[in-house]
């Protein structure tokens, strides 16, 4: 199955996340900084990465540029993942280069519906 990479600062948050996802056989990684995340992008080239936005340090938009201009990573679709949920917010997610936006709470069925829709582009 699946690697993904999720990058987000609340523990809280990696929990549901990694419970959800390794109940449907997805390998997880996850980092609590986007500094990390970069880092681990790169070694590790997971299939799809969760990016939350507001993070300390660089931001879930700042990295999700960085990800789409590494030669190594551009091809690793991002899904965000964040409290913000204004349009504003959405268009400049795509502008950085993610596949998809949503919004937390994410129910179990959206957040699958849209991993499996990023990862076969």
């Amino acid at each position: 199955m699946a690697t993904v990479l999720i990058i987000d600062d609340s523990p809280t948050e990696i929990h549901k996340l990694t419970e959800i996802l390794t109940r449907h056989d997805y390998t997880v990684l996850s980092c609590g900084t986007a500094e990390e995340g970069l880092d681990a992008a790169r070694r590790n080239h997971p299939d799809v990465v969760l990016m939350d936005i507001v993070m300390p340090g660089i931001n879930g938009f700042q990295a999700t540029r960085q990800l789409g201009r590494d030669q190594v990573t551009q091809d690793i679709p991002v899904i965000i993942i964040t409290m913000k949920d204004q349009e504003t917010d959405k268009i400049w997610g795509e502008r950085q280069g993610a596949k998809a936006y949503l919004t937390k709470p994410v129910s179990e069925k959206q957040l699958l519906s849209t991993i499996t829709q990023v990862a076969q582009h």
